[in-house]
């Protein structure tokens, strides 16, 4: 299966270093307009790999079999109007877009086009994530009424024009790094989220950079609480000047019979030794009172291609398996419509003090 990348900065590089590992799978092109980011991922890639500082290069050659898109947010609206005019399979990175009115005519493009698009949101396929999920849909926890994401992790890298210090480039931090836990929230409870209410700021990081004038406006660290229909409610947790914490993102779902923690660890590359760090998952049932904890093994490998412990790889060896077999997305344009309007509505709480209503939002045009 021959891919393309479009964007081939760090996330592109990892989708390059990850598709090394599938079977019967290369990267055969590469586009980016940055002559060192392109020359870089071409090297990773192979010797045969092509490059193109232009995307429209990319798209009008038959070189490939499926795209993975992987630029700043704000270009993935005109990216994907372009991608979607061809007939390849796509895998576009998280988020969507980086406005709702952007993804709700993305939704209806792709409505009436066969080939899949796939919305890359990796947190589904970290493997004590899955195990969490499997767990849930299992009933171990009962029913479940409480779900708390905490996400403790380093400041937003340096990239490119360092596009992610601004929120008209990323959507916000609640849309840019959060649409994940939205996702992942949404997934975990089966329901239908209908209310936000969101307190955050920008408190530490980046306070002393300037950029020809513009200063960063971005948020560091969150309070997000989602209400569902079904009742059940969720709580995100998010500080972006944490990196000395041992567990980068834990994961708890609460019901009726038993608490289900998933806990991840970090990159190992920002670890005090640099060294891969077991996850976890823990089971602690009401009735029994003793907690069953059990370390979750990832190929080291896998572990070292990215720095989503292991999700980058599994999402695309799914991904590979839907083009081969023809099946579905299984995170679809709607999911990452969805996420998108969860951290845009989050953004709006943090700006007004006030829980945002999602039908009332998604009806307004925001």
């Amino acid at each position: 299966m021959r891919y393309g990348i479009i964007g081939s900065g760090m996330m592109g590089q990892e989708h390059i270093r990850n598709i090394a590992l599938l079977d019967e799978a290369r990267v055969v092109a590469v586009a980016d307009p940055d002559d060192g980011m392109r020359e870089a991922a071409r090297a990773l890639a192979g010797p045969d790999c092509k490059g193109f500082a232009d995307p429209t290069g990319l798209l009008d050659t038959d070189l490939c079999d499926a795209l993975v898109i992987a630029t700043p947010n704000d270009t993935h609206f005109d990216l994907l109007k372009s991608a979607l005019a061809t007939d390849l399979p796509i895998l576009i990175e998280k988020p969507l877009c980086t406005t709702l009115d952007e993804c709700r005519t993305i939704e209806t493009m792709v409505a009436t086009r066969r080939a899949p698009v796939w919305v890359a949101m990796e947190y589904r396929y970290m493997p004590p994530v899955a195990r969490l999920i499997d767990a849930v849909r299992a009933g171990t926890a009962g029913r479940v009424h409480m779900l708390t994401i905490r996400e403790h992790r380093f400041p937003f890298l340096a990239k490119v024009g360092n596009w992610n210090r601004f929120e008209d480039r990323t959507g916000g931090t609640l849309v840019e790094k959060c649409c994940h836990f939205f996702d992942l929230m949404r997934l975990i409870l089966d329901a239908r989220p209908v209310r936000v209410f969101a307190s955050g700021g920008m408190d530490v990081n980046f306070l002393d950079e300037d950029y020809d004038g513009r200063r960063p406006d971005i948020l560091d660290n969150a309070f997000v609480l989602v209400d569902f229909d079904t009742g059940a409610r969720a709580m995100l947790d998010l500080c972006m000047f944490a990196e000395g914490a041992y567990w980068q993102e834990e994961i708890s779902a609460t019901g009726d019979r038993a608490r289900i923690d998933a806990r991840v660890p970090g990159p190992a590359r920002f670890s005090a030794d640099g060294a891969e760090r077991h996850s976890e998952i823990v089971i602690s049932p009401r009735e029994t009172k003793r907690p069953v904890r059990e370390n979750v093994d990832v190929d080291e490998t896998i572990l070292s291609a990215g720095d989503h412990h292991g999700s980058t790889f599994y999402q695309h060896q799914r991904f590979q398996r839907m083009v081969a077999d023809g099946g579905d997305p299984e995170v679809t344009v709607t999911d990452g419509l969805i996420a998108v309007a969860v951290g845009a509505a989050a953004e709006e709480s943090v700006r007004s003090g006030q829980p945002v209503l999602l039908a009332d939002f998604r009806s307004a045009g925001r």
